[in-house]
């Protein structure tokens, strides 16, 4: 019986159809995998995304690490947080560095996204009592976790040269909406971080219009002073009595006290004000200029007694006698 020599190769085996072929040798050489719609990544680009994707952990990480060191380890609640962000940080960098498993970088790439959402709802609502205030400091690192959810995002989602297994390996052949997904998210975020730096830095005091009204209240057992609205007032150890330390970011988290004051009978003390380096009168009491706080979103709050931050400590201002 005749054969068809078309549909056999050499020693009677079955002929490969051009549409069975892997791909050319050039594919072959890059790791592209022509099988697949999207270019599958090589071992090289993965290694390449892994090394900066840890690179970019450790560096948020480093960032929390500083800001725990230099004053937020004394806030309530927000500073073991920080901790647990820098621990999370560097093990995470070290484990993506390690291994080249997805389900790992799929870690690192939430734990990014995670620490700017929080960021993201400091600034805007606060949390635990703590809100946060946009800085130059602030929007580099969420740029860095942005950048961060973006690589390790697409090591992700990306084709592989070798299919993977487990509950990611159903994302191979959703490769093409996967990466536009992590694309999407990734601009989404800076647009919501472009917003938030738009309110960076400090707006400028105002000069009050008339006296500033001091009042008392009790917080704790302690007899505080305030401003009209209730609010607790501060003053800042590197202050002196003749100059004030706070500007800058620390003027966004401690508005100055503007105007001359004026206290509510029974408020005993010496009552003053300094020259601001932008020219308005700080209000000051016993030679300390006087400062409110963001972190107090209510009278009858002082959240920010006793902060180490901005440079220095911070204390409620007492009255006695």
């Amino acid at each position: 019986m005749a054969t068809d020599s078309a549909g056999t190769g050499t020693g009677g085996q079955p002929a490969r159809s051009p549409r069975h072929t892997s791909g050319t040798a050039g594919d072959r050489a890059i790791g592209l995998a022509t099988t697949s719609p999207f270019p599958a990544l090589s071992q090289s680009w993965r290694l390449a995304l892994r090394i900066a994707g840890a690179g970019l952990l450790a560096a948020t990480a480093a960032t929390h690490l500083d800001l725990y060191l230099t004053g937020y380890r004394t806030i309530p609640t927000i500073g073991w947080l920080f901790l647990l962000q820098v621990t999370a940080g560097f093990g995470l960098a070290a484990a993506v560095l390690a291994s080249g498993r997805r389900i790992v970088a799929a870690a690192g790439a939430g734990f990014a996204a995670a620490t700017l959402g929080g960021y993201l709802l400091s600034v805007w609502v606060g949390l635990f009592g703590f809100t946060e205030v946009p800085t130059t400091a602030g929007i580099a690192a969420g740029v860095i976790e942005i950048a961060a959810f973006a690589v390790l995002g697409v090591a992700v989602a990306a084709p592989a040269v070798r299919p993977p297994r487990g509950p990611l390996a159903r994302l191979q052949p959703r490769a093409p909406a996967a990466v536009a997904a992590v694309a999407g998210v990734s601009a989404l975020a800076l647009a919501l971080l472009g917003a938030t730096a738009a309110q960076a830095g400090p707006a400028p005091a105002a000069p009050s219009r008339g006296a500033v009204v001091l009042k008392t209240t009790t917080i704790g057992g302690a007899t505080v002073l305030t401003n009209a609205k209730g609010f607790t007032l501060y003053w800042f150890a590197p202050d002196t009595p003749a100059k004030s330390a706070c500007y800058g970011s620390c003027a966004a988290y401690w508005p100055p006290v503007t105007g001359r004051p004026a206290a509510n009978p029974g408020i005993t003390g010496h009552l003053g004000t300094i020259k601001r380096s932008g020219g308005q009168r700080q209000a000051t009491y016993h030679g300390h200029p006087l400062y409110t706080y963001v972190g107090d979103s209510a009278p009858g709050q002082a959240h920010g007694n006793n902060l180490n931050l901005n440079g220095g400590l911070w204390h409620e201002v007492t009255v006695t006698g």
